[in-house]
Protein backbone atom coordinates (compact mmCIF):
# COMPACT_ATOMS: atom_id res chain seq x y z
CA UNK A 1 0.00 0.00 0.00
CA UNK A 2 1.48 3.20 -1.04
CA UNK A 3 1.61 6.02 1.46
CA UNK A 4 0.35 9.47 0.76
CA UNK A 5 3.63 11.05 2.24
CA UNK A 6 6.79 11.53 -0.46
CA UNK A 7 9.78 9.03 1.09
CA UNK A 8 12.08 10.76 2.51
CA UNK A 9 14.34 8.25 1.45
CA UNK A 10 14.14 10.10 -2.05
CA UNK A 11 15.65 13.61 -0.67
CA UNK A 12 19.29 11.93 1.05
CA UNK A 13 21.36 12.90 -1.97
CA UNK A 14 19.50 16.69 -1.78
CA UNK A 15 20.02 16.69 2.15
CA UNK A 16 23.61 15.45 1.71
CA UNK A 17 24.42 18.04 -0.55
CA UNK A 18 23.46 20.95 2.18
CA UNK A 19 26.22 19.73 4.51
CA UNK A 20 28.44 22.40 3.30
CA UNK A 21 27.29 25.77 2.85
CA UNK A 22 28.69 28.67 3.29
CA UNK A 23 29.03 29.20 7.12
CA UNK A 24 26.66 31.33 8.65
CA UNK A 25 27.79 31.70 11.87
CA UNK A 26 30.86 32.86 13.15
CA UNK A 27 33.79 30.33 14.22
CA UNK A 28 33.20 31.08 17.79
CA UNK A 29 30.03 29.96 17.84
CA UNK A 30 30.50 26.74 15.95
CA UNK A 31 33.70 25.86 17.74
CA UNK A 32 31.18 26.20 21.26
CA UNK A 33 28.70 23.94 19.79
CA UNK A 34 30.75 21.35 18.28
CA UNK A 35 31.95 20.76 21.51
CA UNK A 36 28.85 19.85 22.89
CA UNK A 37 27.99 17.24 20.64
CA UNK A 38 29.63 13.35 20.59
CA UNK A 39 28.58 10.93 17.78
CA UNK A 40 28.22 7.77 19.47
CA UNK A 41 28.14 5.38 16.16
CA UNK A 42 27.28 6.05 12.41
CA UNK A 43 25.03 3.44 10.84
CA UNK A 44 26.18 1.52 8.03
CA UNK A 45 23.63 -0.20 5.90
CA UNK A 46 24.65 -3.35 8.20
CA UNK A 47 23.65 -1.99 11.32
CA UNK A 48 20.46 -0.68 10.30
CA UNK A 49 19.76 2.72 8.21
CA UNK A 50 17.50 5.99 8.42
CA UNK A 51 17.01 6.04 12.36
CA UNK A 52 13.85 8.09 13.21
CA UNK A 53 12.84 6.95 16.45
CA UNK A 54 13.00 8.80 20.17
CA UNK A 55 15.77 6.90 22.18
CA UNK A 56 14.94 5.13 25.47
CA UNK A 57 17.24 5.30 28.28
CA UNK A 58 17.48 2.75 31.00
CA UNK A 59 19.10 3.44 34.66
CA UNK A 60 22.57 2.20 33.09
CA UNK A 61 22.77 4.47 30.66
CA UNK A 62 22.22 1.78 27.62
CA UNK A 63 20.21 3.04 24.71
CA UNK A 64 17.68 1.60 22.53
CA UNK A 65 16.05 3.04 19.45
CA UNK A 66 15.03 1.43 15.87
CA UNK A 67 16.13 1.96 12.01
CA UNK A 68 13.33 1.96 9.66
CA UNK A 69 15.66 0.07 6.63
CA UNK A 70 19.14 -1.85 6.83
CA UNK A 71 20.22 -4.66 9.42
CA UNK A 72 20.50 -8.25 8.34
CA UNK A 73 17.33 -8.40 6.42
CA UNK A 74 17.20 -5.08 5.03
CA UNK A 75 13.88 -4.35 7.13
CA UNK A 76 15.23 -2.05 10.20
CA UNK A 77 15.68 -3.16 13.70
CA UNK A 78 15.59 -2.64 16.91
CA UNK A 79 19.06 -2.10 18.33
CA UNK A 80 20.79 -0.81 21.37
CA UNK A 81 24.26 1.16 22.40
CA UNK A 82 25.53 -0.85 25.44
CA UNK A 83 27.32 2.12 28.02
CA UNK A 84 30.45 -0.24 29.68
CA UNK A 85 32.32 0.42 32.62
CA UNK A 86 35.20 3.05 30.64
CA UNK A 87 32.49 5.09 29.29
CA UNK A 88 32.63 3.64 25.83
CA UNK A 89 29.46 2.03 23.53
CA UNK A 90 28.79 -1.13 22.36
CA UNK A 91 26.43 -1.57 19.66
CA UNK A 92 24.55 -4.88 19.54
CA UNK A 93 21.19 -5.30 17.23
CA UNK A 94 18.50 -6.96 19.52
CA UNK A 95 15.98 -7.88 16.80
CA UNK A 96 16.83 -7.45 12.86
CA UNK A 97 13.52 -7.47 11.51
CA UNK A 98 11.84 -9.39 8.30
CA UNK A 99 12.85 -12.61 9.63
CA UNK A 100 9.64 -15.19 9.92
CA UNK A 101 8.87 -16.81 13.57
CA UNK A 102 6.60 -19.73 14.27
CA UNK A 103 5.02 -19.49 10.77
CA UNK A 104 4.17 -15.91 10.97
CA UNK A 105 5.89 -13.29 9.06
CA UNK A 106 7.56 -10.59 10.59
CA UNK A 107 6.95 -6.62 10.66
CA UNK A 108 9.31 -4.54 8.68
CA UNK A 109 10.43 -0.66 8.89
CA UNK A 110 9.53 0.83 12.19
CA UNK A 111 8.90 4.49 12.18
CA UNK A 112 7.54 4.71 15.66
CA UNK A 113 9.20 5.70 18.60
CA UNK A 114 9.50 2.38 21.50
CA UNK A 115 7.77 2.22 24.88
CA UNK A 116 8.90 0.14 27.95
CA UNK A 117 6.80 -2.73 28.58
CA UNK A 118 6.69 -4.89 31.57
CA UNK A 119 9.49 -6.32 33.14
CA UNK A 120 12.04 -3.98 31.22
CA UNK A 121 10.72 -5.52 27.44
CA UNK A 122 10.13 -2.82 24.70
CA UNK A 123 7.23 -2.53 22.69
CA UNK A 124 6.86 -1.07 19.35
CA UNK A 125 4.98 -0.74 16.06
CA UNK A 126 6.02 -1.38 12.41
CA UNK A 127 5.05 0.45 9.48
CA UNK A 128 4.70 -2.70 7.24
CA UNK A 129 5.18 -6.60 7.28
CA UNK A 130 3.28 -8.99 9.49
CA UNK A 131 0.92 -11.71 8.51
CA UNK A 132 -1.27 -9.25 6.35
CA UNK A 133 1.30 -6.93 5.29
CA UNK A 134 0.22 -3.93 7.02
CA UNK A 135 1.88 -3.21 9.98
CA UNK A 136 2.62 -5.10 13.11
CA UNK A 137 3.07 -4.49 17.01
CA UNK A 138 5.40 -6.09 18.98
CA UNK A 139 6.86 -6.69 22.39
CA UNK A 140 10.62 -7.71 22.60
CA UNK A 141 11.46 -9.70 26.03
CA UNK A 142 14.95 -9.50 27.45
CA UNK A 143 16.62 -13.24 28.54
CA UNK A 144 19.81 -14.64 29.49
CA UNK A 145 22.96 -13.05 27.88
CA UNK A 146 21.28 -10.21 26.80
CA UNK A 147 19.47 -12.10 24.47
CA UNK A 148 16.14 -10.58 23.29
CA UNK A 149 13.02 -12.45 22.00
CA UNK A 150 10.35 -10.88 19.89
CA UNK A 151 6.83 -11.60 20.01
CA UNK A 152 3.56 -10.35 17.58
CA UNK A 153 1.43 -9.12 19.80
CA UNK A 154 -0.57 -7.72 16.72
CA UNK A 155 -0.94 -8.23 13.04
CA UNK A 156 -3.05 -5.38 11.41
CA UNK A 157 -4.92 -6.08 8.02
CA UNK A 158 -6.39 -9.26 8.86
CA UNK A 159 -10.59 -8.11 9.36
CA UNK A 160 -12.29 -6.23 7.03
CA UNK A 161 -12.05 -1.89 8.53
CA UNK A 162 -8.92 -2.54 10.47
CA UNK A 163 -6.55 -0.23 10.82
CA UNK A 164 -3.49 -0.46 8.39
CA UNK A 165 0.43 1.14 8.61
CA UNK A 166 0.84 2.44 11.98
CA UNK A 167 3.30 5.26 12.41
CA UNK A 168 3.10 5.94 15.68
CA UNK A 169 4.10 4.60 18.86
CA UNK A 170 2.05 2.84 21.62
CA UNK A 171 0.78 3.76 25.06
CA UNK A 172 0.91 1.90 27.97
CA UNK A 173 -2.18 2.30 30.51
CA UNK A 174 -2.08 1.14 34.03
CA UNK A 175 -3.90 -2.18 33.44
CA UNK A 176 -1.29 -3.09 30.51
CA UNK A 177 -3.65 -2.22 27.51
CA UNK A 178 -1.68 -0.60 24.63
CA UNK A 179 -3.33 2.43 22.32
CA UNK A 180 -2.22 3.68 19.14
CA UNK A 181 -3.06 5.02 15.80
CA UNK A 182 -2.87 3.60 12.30
CA UNK A 183 -2.14 5.77 9.37
CA UNK A 184 -4.78 4.41 7.71
CA UNK A 185 -7.54 1.61 7.06
CA UNK A 186 -10.60 1.63 9.52
CA UNK A 187 -14.15 2.13 8.63
CA UNK A 188 -12.97 5.52 6.27
CA UNK A 189 -9.91 4.31 5.67
CA UNK A 190 -8.76 7.70 7.21
CA UNK A 191 -6.97 6.36 10.03
CA UNK A 192 -7.88 4.83 13.75
CA UNK A 193 -7.04 4.91 17.42
CA UNK A 194 -7.11 1.10 18.47
CA UNK A 195 -7.00 -0.69 21.99
CA UNK A 196 -4.87 -3.86 22.25
CA UNK A 197 -6.16 -5.93 25.25
CA UNK A 198 -4.05 -8.60 27.35
CA UNK A 199 -5.68 -12.07 27.40
CA UNK A 200 -4.38 -14.42 30.71
CA UNK A 201 -4.30 -17.34 27.25
CA UNK A 202 -1.79 -15.05 25.54
CA UNK A 203 -3.30 -13.27 22.47
CA UNK A 204 -4.10 -9.88 22.49
CA UNK A 205 -7.81 -8.48 21.45
CA UNK A 206 -7.79 -5.41 19.32
CA UNK A 207 -10.61 -2.94 19.21
CA UNK A 208 -11.08 -0.08 17.64
CA UNK A 209 -11.97 3.47 19.65
CA UNK A 210 -12.40 5.98 16.78
CA UNK A 211 -12.53 5.91 13.38
CA UNK A 212 -10.97 8.94 11.38
CA UNK A 213 -13.58 10.18 9.00
CA UNK A 214 -14.06 13.48 7.78
CA UNK A 215 -12.13 16.75 7.15
CA UNK A 216 -13.36 18.45 10.14
CA UNK A 217 -12.65 15.34 11.80
CA UNK A 218 -8.84 15.24 11.14
CA UNK A 219 -7.18 12.33 9.57
CA UNK A 220 -3.99 10.31 8.98
CA UNK A 221 -2.12 10.75 12.53
CA UNK A 222 1.49 9.92 12.51
CA UNK A 223 2.82 11.10 15.69
CA UNK A 224 2.62 9.15 19.73
CA UNK A 225 -0.48 9.02 21.74
CA UNK A 226 -0.28 10.68 25.47
CA UNK A 227 -2.24 9.35 28.09
CA UNK A 228 -2.64 11.50 31.18
CA UNK A 229 -3.48 10.98 34.57
CA UNK A 230 -7.63 10.89 34.82
CA UNK A 231 -7.25 8.21 31.33
CA UNK A 232 -7.87 10.62 28.85
CA UNK A 233 -5.85 10.11 25.45
CA UNK A 234 -4.19 13.04 23.44
CA UNK A 235 -3.12 12.86 19.75
CA UNK A 236 -3.02 14.80 16.05
CA UNK A 237 -3.44 14.41 12.45
CA UNK A 238 -1.15 15.62 10.04
CA UNK A 239 -4.65 16.28 7.79
CA UNK A 240 -7.90 17.84 8.29
CA UNK A 241 -9.72 19.65 10.41
CA UNK A 242 -11.58 22.74 9.50
CA UNK A 243 -8.48 24.54 8.09
CA UNK A 244 -7.23 21.24 6.37
CA UNK A 245 -4.01 21.72 8.80
CA UNK A 246 -4.47 19.09 11.39
CA UNK A 247 -5.96 18.48 14.65
CA UNK A 248 -5.32 18.04 18.12
CA UNK A 249 -8.03 15.27 19.40
CA UNK A 250 -9.27 14.08 22.76
CA UNK A 251 -10.65 10.44 23.31
CA UNK A 252 -12.36 9.95 26.52
CA UNK A 253 -13.95 6.97 27.63
CA UNK A 254 -17.25 6.48 28.48
CA UNK A 255 -19.43 4.45 30.58
CA UNK A 256 -20.63 1.85 28.50
CA UNK A 257 -17.01 1.15 27.59
CA UNK A 258 -17.04 3.43 24.43
CA UNK A 259 -14.78 5.93 23.41
CA UNK A 260 -15.89 10.09 22.51
CA UNK A 261 -13.58 11.76 20.55
CA UNK A 262 -13.25 15.52 20.36
CA UNK A 263 -11.45 17.98 18.20
CA UNK A 264 -10.16 20.52 20.53
CA UNK A 265 -7.31 22.24 18.32
CA UNK A 266 -7.68 22.82 14.77
CA UNK A 267 -4.02 23.80 13.58
CA UNK A 268 -4.30 27.21 11.41
CA UNK A 269 -6.17 28.93 13.36
CA UNK A 270 -5.39 31.55 13.38
CA UNK A 271 -4.00 32.01 10.15
CA UNK A 272 -0.69 31.99 10.23
CA UNK A 273 -0.68 29.40 13.31
CA UNK A 274 0.75 26.26 13.69
CA UNK A 275 -0.25 23.91 11.18
CA UNK A 276 0.60 20.01 9.77
CA UNK A 277 1.67 18.44 12.77
CA UNK A 278 4.00 15.55 12.12
CA UNK A 279 4.85 14.53 15.73
CA UNK A 280 1.89 13.46 18.77
CA UNK A 281 1.72 15.66 21.95
CA UNK A 282 3.27 15.40 25.53
CA UNK A 283 1.08 16.26 28.74
CA UNK A 284 3.11 18.12 31.78
CA UNK A 285 1.49 17.31 35.67
CA UNK A 286 -1.57 19.81 35.24
CA UNK A 287 -2.74 18.44 31.92
CA UNK A 288 -1.62 20.82 29.40
CA UNK A 289 -0.33 19.59 26.17
CA UNK A 290 2.91 20.63 24.41
CA UNK A 291 3.93 19.94 20.84
CA UNK A 292 5.88 21.22 17.34
CA UNK A 293 4.16 21.65 13.93
CA UNK A 294 6.61 21.26 11.11
CA UNK A 295 4.87 24.81 9.05
CA UNK A 296 2.68 28.08 10.49
CA UNK A 297 4.00 29.61 13.64
CA UNK A 298 3.63 33.31 12.15
CA UNK A 299 4.43 36.05 15.12
CA UNK A 300 5.37 39.60 15.35
CA UNK A 301 8.38 40.15 13.03
CA UNK A 302 8.42 36.49 12.02
CA UNK A 303 6.28 36.03 8.60
CA UNK A 304 8.62 32.81 7.91
CA UNK A 305 5.96 29.90 8.97
CA UNK A 306 8.63 27.78 9.69
CA UNK A 307 7.45 26.05 12.27
CA UNK A 308 6.11 26.40 15.78
CA UNK A 309 6.34 24.75 19.59
CA UNK A 310 3.11 25.27 21.33
CA UNK A 311 1.09 24.88 24.22
CA UNK A 312 -2.82 23.96 24.73
CA UNK A 313 -4.13 25.07 28.41
CA UNK A 314 -7.47 23.47 29.45
CA UNK A 315 -9.68 26.93 30.36
CA UNK A 316 -12.18 27.01 33.13
CA UNK A 317 -15.07 26.38 30.22
CA UNK A 318 -13.54 23.23 29.48
CA UNK A 319 -12.31 24.64 25.86
CA UNK A 320 -8.51 24.76 24.80
CA UNK A 321 -6.78 27.98 24.66
CA UNK A 322 -3.40 27.66 22.17
CA UNK A 323 -0.05 29.75 22.68
CA UNK A 324 2.69 29.84 20.93
CA UNK A 325 6.33 29.26 23.01
CA UNK A 326 8.37 29.28 20.05
CA UNK A 327 8.04 30.75 16.16
CA UNK A 328 11.29 29.41 14.00
CA UNK A 329 12.67 31.77 12.42
CA UNK A 330 14.55 31.50 8.45
CA UNK A 331 17.68 32.06 10.43
CA UNK A 332 21.06 31.14 11.21
CA UNK A 333 20.89 30.77 14.77
CA UNK A 334 17.39 28.73 14.61
CA UNK A 335 16.43 25.95 12.97
CA UNK A 336 12.83 25.13 11.27
CA UNK A 337 10.27 22.43 10.53
CA UNK A 338 10.40 20.68 13.52
CA UNK A 339 9.41 16.66 13.13
CA UNK A 340 10.26 15.67 16.67
CA UNK A 341 7.72 15.41 19.80
CA UNK A 342 9.06 17.11 22.72
CA UNK A 343 10.45 15.57 25.94
CA UNK A 344 10.74 17.74 29.58
CA UNK A 345 13.52 17.64 32.13
CA UNK A 346 13.60 17.65 35.92
CA UNK A 347 13.25 21.65 36.13
CA UNK A 348 10.61 22.38 33.22
CA UNK A 349 12.49 22.45 30.21
CA UNK A 350 11.40 21.76 26.98
CA UNK A 351 13.90 19.51 24.06
CA UNK A 352 13.23 19.18 20.82
CA UNK A 353 15.13 18.78 17.23
CA UNK A 354 14.68 20.71 13.62
CA UNK A 355 14.53 18.57 10.40
CA UNK A 356 16.76 21.59 9.11
CA UNK A 357 17.98 25.15 9.30
CA UNK A 358 20.83 26.39 11.87
CA UNK A 359 23.91 26.69 10.70
CA UNK A 360 24.81 24.21 7.96
CA UNK A 361 20.75 23.94 6.82
CA UNK A 362 20.43 20.55 8.23
CA UNK A 363 19.18 20.67 11.45
CA UNK A 364 19.53 21.52 15.40
CA UNK A 365 18.75 20.48 18.97
CA UNK A 366 17.05 23.39 20.82
CA UNK A 367 16.08 23.75 24.34
CA UNK A 368 12.89 25.80 25.51
CA UNK A 369 13.05 27.34 29.12
CA UNK A 370 10.48 28.61 30.80
CA UNK A 371 11.05 32.13 33.15
CA UNK A 372 8.03 33.94 34.90
CA UNK A 373 5.25 33.25 32.00
CA UNK A 374 7.85 33.61 29.02
CA UNK A 375 9.72 30.58 27.23
CA UNK A 376 13.37 31.48 25.89
CA UNK A 377 14.37 29.44 23.11
CA UNK A 378 18.52 28.33 22.86
CA UNK A 379 20.01 26.57 20.29
CA UNK A 380 21.88 23.49 21.23
CA UNK A 381 23.43 22.20 18.65
CA UNK A 382 23.35 22.83 14.66
CA UNK A 383 24.14 19.74 12.49
CA UNK A 384 26.88 19.03 9.46
CA UNK A 385 29.65 21.14 11.43
CA UNK A 386 31.61 18.51 9.58
CA UNK A 387 31.46 16.14 6.68
CA UNK A 388 31.06 13.25 8.84
CA UNK A 389 28.49 14.62 11.38
CA UNK A 390 24.77 13.69 11.27
CA UNK A 391 21.97 15.61 9.44
CA UNK A 392 17.98 15.90 9.54
CA UNK A 393 16.87 14.80 12.56
CA UNK A 394 13.71 13.31 12.57
CA UNK A 395 13.69 11.93 16.38
CA UNK A 396 13.39 14.06 19.06
CA UNK A 397 16.23 14.80 21.99
CA UNK A 398 15.98 12.14 25.16
CA UNK A 399 17.21 13.89 28.35
CA UNK A 400 18.92 11.45 30.99
CA UNK A 401 19.31 12.29 34.81
CA UNK A 402 22.33 14.06 34.34
CA UNK A 403 20.89 16.25 31.81
CA UNK A 404 22.51 15.00 28.84
CA UNK A 405 20.57 14.61 25.76
CA UNK A 406 20.72 11.54 23.19
CA UNK A 407 19.02 11.01 19.92
CA UNK A 408 19.28 10.69 16.37
CA UNK A 409 19.33 11.75 12.89
CA UNK A 410 18.06 10.34 9.51
CA UNK A 411 20.73 10.61 7.73
CA UNK A 412 24.42 12.10 7.76
CA UNK A 413 27.25 10.20 9.49
CA UNK A 414 30.41 8.73 7.97
CA UNK A 415 29.39 7.90 4.61
CA UNK A 416 26.24 10.65 4.88
CA UNK A 417 23.68 8.47 4.17
CA UNK A 418 22.37 6.06 6.83
CA UNK A 419 22.38 8.15 10.40
CA UNK A 420 23.33 8.68 13.30
CA UNK A 421 23.10 8.33 17.60
CA UNK A 422 24.43 12.02 19.20
CA UNK A 423 25.10 12.64 22.31
CA UNK A 424 24.80 16.72 23.70
CA UNK A 425 26.68 16.91 26.25
CA UNK A 426 24.98 18.79 29.15
CA UNK A 427 26.68 21.96 29.74
CA UNK A 428 28.33 21.79 32.80
CA UNK A 429 29.94 18.81 31.94
CA UNK A 430 31.00 20.56 28.41
CA UNK A 431 32.49 23.46 29.92
CA UNK A 432 34.64 20.97 32.25
CA UNK A 433 35.94 19.35 29.28
CA UNK A 434 36.75 22.21 27.75
CA UNK A 435 38.60 23.66 30.95
CA UNK A 436 40.35 20.33 31.35
CA UNK A 437 41.44 20.41 27.45
CA UNK A 438 42.83 23.84 27.90
CA UNK A 439 44.73 23.03 30.89
CA UNK A 440 46.32 19.92 29.36
CA UNK A 441 47.43 22.36 26.38
CA UNK A 442 49.30 24.69 28.40
CA UNK A 443 51.53 21.93 29.07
Amino acid sequence: MKSRFLSLRTVRAFRASLIFPLALLSLSVARTAAAQEKQLISFTYADGEEPSTDLLVDAKGNLFGATRGGGPHGQGDVFELIHEANGSRTFQILHAFGTVIDGSLDGGQPRSNLTWGPGGSILGTTYGGGKHGQGTVFELTPGPKNQWTETILYAFGGVAGDGLEPYGDVVRAANGHLYGTTYVGGKYFQGTVYELIPSAAGPWTEKIIHNFQTENDGYAPIGNLALDAHGHLYGTTFFGGKNSLGTVFELTRQANDTWTETVIYNFGTPAGGPASPFAGVIVDAKGNLYGTSTTGGQSPGNSCLCGAVFELVLQANKTWKEKILHSFKLVATDGYAPKSALHFDSKGNLYGTTDAGGAHSVGTVFELSPAAGLWTEKLLYSFGSSSTDGSSPLAGATPDSAGNLYGTTFIGGKDRYYGTVFEIVHSKAAAEEDESRSNADMF
